[in-house]
Formats: structure tokens, C-alpha cells, sequence
């Protein structure tokens, strides 16, 4: 393990609500949240460390473009399809990943949502 990385403390996998106060993205692009909640408890990102995307497509997702075209998508993304990953750390002193996932959870509800990947050493 290199000095950059961070060993991982816990795996969480859980969704969280999130608020950007004045920090604006897009959709497709979102910005790194101001905070968030997770069971129960209010979370300040006081610092991004790092970020980064992940627009490949999986499972029968990968399988209905044509390879020119997928090669295009896992670049830049498609609709519904990617996560935007940030690392942070919170006013408690704690490193966690967050990500947002651009899949919709239902036709009603054509958003992605926020997730809370893990815990890592600070």
C-alpha cells in the first residue's frame, strides 16, 4: 500500500441525504456535498482529499451499445449510467468515500442518488 492510500476502517454501502449549501454542479456532474446524514447524525465535509468518476457499464448495460459507442460512454458518461466518487474528511476527523450514483431508482424517480461507501484511516 502506497503513502497515498488509505486503508479501509469499515465497509458501509449505505444511502445518505445530502445538502451543497453555495456548491453547485450539475447532474451529470455533481459537486462535492457540503455535508451529510447518516443514521441519524449530521456529518460537515470540511475537506475533499480526492475525486473521481466511474462510467463503465455493467452487466446487461454493457452489452447493448456498439463497442465504438462504448468506448465514448465510459469516457464521459451516459444517461443513467456512472458514479462520481469523492473522498472527504468531516469535522469529527473522519475520512470517508462517498459516491453518486446516476442510475434512477424507478420510473417515478429518474435521479440518482448519494451513498456512503466506507470508512477510511484518517
Amino acid at each position: 500500500m502506497s503513502s497515498t492510500e488509505a486503508e479501509s476502517l469499515r465497509f458501509i454501502s449505505e444511502p445518505v441525504a445530502v445538502t451543497f449549501g453555495n456548491r453547485r454542479g450539475f447532474e451529470k456532474r455533481p459537486a462535492c456535498p457540503k455535508d451529510f446524514a447518516w443514521r441519524g447524525k449530521s456529518y460537515c465535509i470540511v475537506e475533499q482529499l480526492s475525486e473521481w468518476q466511474d462510467h463503465a457499464r455493467r452487466g446487461k448495460m454493457a452489452h447493448n451499445m456498439r463497442p465504438s459507442h462504448l468506448a465514448a460512454a465510459e469516457k464521459r458518461g451516459s444517461w443513467g449510467v456512472g458514479r462520481h466518487y469523492f473522498r472527504v474528511r468531516t469535522d469529527t476527523g473522519q475520512v470517508f468515500e462517498i459516491y453518486y450514483d446516476r442510475a434512477p431508482k424507478n420510473a417515478a424517480n429518474r435521479k440518482g442518488g448519494w451513498w456512503l461507501l466506507r470508512e477510511l484511516s484518517p
